[in-house]
């Protein structure tokens, strides 16, 4: 089934961004309504008049400044701050003496903290404390005196900006190893598919000529040899794989990137319908081997169809791998109204304890990948019973509509 890449971004700054854009453009707007509604009790109006002709300006300007990390640049920053501060400074000669001294506000007001929350949010806890503190100063200057309101001002921005900014680093760090936990998901679901159809395919071929080769001698046997090898390779390399590191988008308020997550690509309209199971049974029907099923079509969707027919396929190789060309096998499908349940069950001679277990550790992936995992991307279940003497019998149980956890999770991150 064809495949194509999607790509999801996950990013707790970008909220941060649009809410620090509004606080700057309310706070402003607060600050030139508090001095009109404050004009008369000012010794020098025209002074604050002039500094608030500069905010006003700057503020509307540079909304897309404060957009996204990368358009905040460390210039944009510091001119910024020296506005704060300017205006808090200017607050002595436009401000009269007694209304500094009884705990007026500075010029910018609460629109200086919107400053500091950009250093918060552009580089983290350390750029908070550095800006907060040059903030701090500004405030102890432009009081004169160490007043408590004064000090309790200070000490809330700056410990709220010193938070913040240790929010968003860990917010960073948890973006990146969620991105890895879903590419490494994503990689490994993808993985198994490619596992399964190798399985079902080269690697049976290699077993089968490495044993034809060993019966036949001579340079068949050498060629046998050789396959055996390469089979070997390929189950290293198969249940061991690569995984690609986890990228992180250039603007760190787009967050991380996943790029591994496949997806099936849309179906041809003819073949979005569902098909009946028992067409896709019908070739496994053979000398020895017994088809049971309803006498009504077992609709499924073709995906799944044809995923449990060759799970039903790699169980009846099995059959003939390990039970020998004279076991014989029988195939039972049920119709649930909620679920298809697979019986197969062969005469042979059964699984000895532990046999799975040691077959996974050796790279013989055939019960693991190709049954129980093309089961479990189905949303189903495959439940396998053997005893030594008395045969094995696997039961596969599928789903007739099931909700899809991992394009769930998808959404989810692309929100």
């Amino acid at each position: 089934m064809a495949r194509r890449e999607r790509v999801m971004r996950m990013s707790v700054e970008l909220p941060l961004w649009r809410a620090l854009a509004g606080y700057r453009v309310l706070t402003m707007l607060y600050a030139v309504g508090f001095f009109a509604t404050a004009y008369d009790g000012f010794a020098r109006p025209w002074v604050a008049v002039g500094y608030y002709c500069v905010l006003f300006v700057w503020t509307v300007a540079t909304l897309p400044k404060v957009a996204s990390a990368a358009s905040c640049t460390k210039r944009f920053l510091a001119a910024d701050l020296t506005i704060a501060l300017t205006g808090i400074l200017l607050t002595t000669v436009a401000d009269a003496h007694e209304r500094i001294q009884s705990g007026g506000p500075t010029l910018p007001s609460i629109w200086t903290a919107g400053s500091v929350l950009a250093f918060a949010i552009k580089g983290g806890w350390r750029w908070a404390a550095f800006a907060s503190t040059a903030v701090a100063v500004a405030n102890l200057v432009e009081r004169g005196t160490p007043a408590r309101d004064t000090i309790h001002n200070v000490i809330l921005v700056w410990v709220a900006s010193i938070a913040i900014g240790y929010v968003v680093e860990v917010a960073r760090a948890s973006e990146r190893t969620l991105a890895r936990a879903l590419e490494i998901e994503a990689t490994t679901r993808e993985r198994e598919r490619l596992a399964r159809d190798i399985h079902d395919g080269v690697l049976q071929v290699l077993a089968m000529v490495q044993r034809r080769g060993a019966v036949l001698g001579g340079e068949a046997a050498e060629l046998g040899r050789m396959a055996g090898e390469q089979e070997v390779a390929l189950r290293t390399l198969v249940a061991g794989g690569l995984v690609p590191v986890s990228r992180v988008s250039q603007d760190a308020a787009e967050g991380a990137v996943v790029r591994a997550v496949e997806e099936p690509a849309e179906q041809p309209a003819e073949q979005a319908g569902p098909v009946d199971l028992r067409s896709l049974l019908a070739s496994f029907a053979a000398a020895r081997v017994n088809l049971a099923e309803p006498g009504a079509p077992v609709l499924l969707p073709a995906p799944a169809a044809k995923e449990l027919a060759a799970a039903v396929g790699a169980a009846l190789d099995n059959v003939r791998r390990h039970a020998g060309e004279d076991a014989r096998a029988w195939i039972l499908v049920e119709d649930e109204p909620d679920e298809v349940i697979i019986t197969v069950r062969d005469d042979g001679p059964g699984i000895p304890e532990g046999r799975l277990a040691q077959a996974e550790g050796e790279g013989r992936l055939g019960v693991a990948q190709s049954i129980r995992g093309r089961l479990r991307d189905l949303g189903g279940s495959a439940e396998l019973i053997s005893t030594p003497g008395q045969g094995t019998e696997v039961e596969l149980t599928v789903p007739k509509e099931r909700k899809d956890k991992n394009v769930r999770r998808g959404k989810a991150g692309q929100r």
